[in-house]
């Protein structure tokens, strides 16, 4: 989705990193979300280190409800999350009653795929549409995997 598509309907998500302009996390989501039709797409947030930590601390007060943590802040973010599903790091953070909710997707990845099996950029691409299904109600696919990574 260009810019200009942006309407006023359209429902946003960001994603936040180094690079999330231009990363994969970013490509895969909204290739995702452009394939089910629907209205929506991630905004990126390229953010340097010490940018980070004011970034989250003003998270939960700011009109960012849902957030893509790139892998590179997957740890860092743990430590601003009121609650989290894991102590190990975070792939996304919702805001909840005003309190920032961290997931991490490895056990549900292990319920859907034997993830010995997938190279790292399935496993993304899979942790993408899992997110679009929670976030969107976007069916997972796992054979249109090798479609996203293309």
């Amino acid at each position: 989705m260009q810019p200009n598509e942006i309407k006023p309907d359209t429902q946003l998500c960001t994603i936040i990193g180094y690079n999330a302009q231009t990363g994969s996390c970013r490509k895969y989501f909204n290739r995702i979300l452009k394939d089910s039709g629907l209205n929506a797409t991630a905004i990126a947030l390229n953010i340097k280190e010490e940018h980070f930590a004011f970034t989250m601390q003003n998270l939960a007060n700011s009109k960012v409800d849902k957030m893509i943590i790139e892998y590179e802040f997957g740890v860092e973010a743990l430590s601003y999350c009121h609650q989290a599903n894991s102590t190990q790091y975070v792939d996304f953070v919702e805001i909840a009653n005003g309190k920032i909710v961290g997931f991490n997707l490895d056990e549900e990845l292990s319920h859907l795929v034997n993830t010995k099996f997938l190279d790292q950029r399935s496993i993304l691409a899979l942790k993408m549409m899992l997110i679009a299904h929670r976030w969107y109600n976007v069916d997972v696919e796992i054979d249109k995997i090798p479609l996203i990574i293309e």
